[in-house]
């Protein structure tokens, strides 16, 4: 298989292109680390969102005393904190995504690193959880932008996993327990359960989900003719098939489908889709879905 180079997840300008794109949360979940997101928190902020009554043990500093001398009764102001989005990064790093020329893997690893220098560059907590028929922690959640060249050099030196399980690896990420945020899965979604098998796995993450779909021309449209013999790049079966125009039909068809799946599941769930072409340069296909420069989420 071939190797994945530092050089070829990192490099300076790439890095230096993602300055302007930031993540934005239009709330974040409760119990966060002070940063630059509006939570779902009342507290000692800049931004006056409310009242509350008074309850004992509240601080004194919050009380609103022009409201105690017009009514008598003692009411706190509330403020909205300012916290970070938790973004848990699983990028697939299943035996199939490295047999490409070039491997799809390399797309896939620079989009996450893409992802985790946006979050860290704005003290976003960010971990790494790469998956395959299993999820590991690669790089606990922290921050702070002095950790980019850290996450460049753990997914650097990510090694080809086994087949693809989505089902397991999400099980697995739900066992951490982790802190409500934004779960990113970098995949081409194809596992030999089926795409209906990866909607029902989805469905048990609490975060928010962003699904970042690695694709190549030649998935929708193969080039294959003739008579062949067709090599399963993970369970390496081999079956001898005859290519004709009605089985290109079928299989265009069945990818149509499995697009079309895969995109139902992330409008029902409220899920950003991304299509990644691995092809192409990443940064201007990330630009394309930050509006005015920010994701929300």
């Amino acid at each position: 298989m071939p190797a994945v180079t530092k050089e070829q997840v990192f490099d300076p300008a790439f890095l230096a292109s993602l300055s302007h794109l930031r993540i934005v949360a239009r709330r974040v979940p409760r119990d966060g680390r002070f940063a630059e997101q509006r939570s779902q928190d009342l507290g000692h902020g800049t931004d006056f969102r409310d009242f509350r009554p008074y309850a004992p043990g509240d601080d004194f500093r919050s009380i609103d005393w022009n409201i105690y001398q017009r009514l008598g009764k003692v009411f706190l102001r509330l403020y909205e904190e300012l916290e970070d989005l938790p973004l848990y990064l699983m990028p697939d790093v299943s035996s199939s995504l490295f047999l490409e020329q070039p491997p799809r893997a390399i797309a896939g690893l620079r989009t996450t690193l893409a992802l985790a220098a946006i979050s860290l560059n704005h003290h976003d907590t960010t971990g790494l959880f790469p998956f395959s028929n299993d999820c590991e922690i690669l790089a606990r959640p922290q921050s702070g932008r002095g950790k980019v060249m850290l996450f460049a050099e753990r997914l650097a030196n990510v090694e080809p996993g086994a087949s693809t399980d989505i089902a397991a690896a999400i099980k697995r990420f739900n066992s951490f327990g982790l802190r409500r945020g934004l779960l990113t899965i970098v995949s081409d979604f194809f596992d030999p359960a089926g795409i209906d098998a990866v909607a029902a796995a989805l469905k048990q993450v609490r975060h928010k989900l962003l699904l970042v779909q690695l694709v190549r021309r030649s998935d929708a449209e193969p080039t294959a003719s003739g008579d062949v013999r067709m090599i399963d790049c993970e369970s390496r079966e081999a079956e001898d098939i005859s290519v004709t125009p009605a089985l290109l039909k079928r299989y265009r068809d069945a990818y149509d489908q499995f697009q079309s799946s895969l995109a139902g599941f992330a409008k029902k769930r409220g899920a950003g889709l991304l299509r990644i072409d691995v092809d192409e340069e990443i940064v201007p296909q990330l630009a394309s879905v930050f509006e005015a420069g920010r994701y929300a989420v």
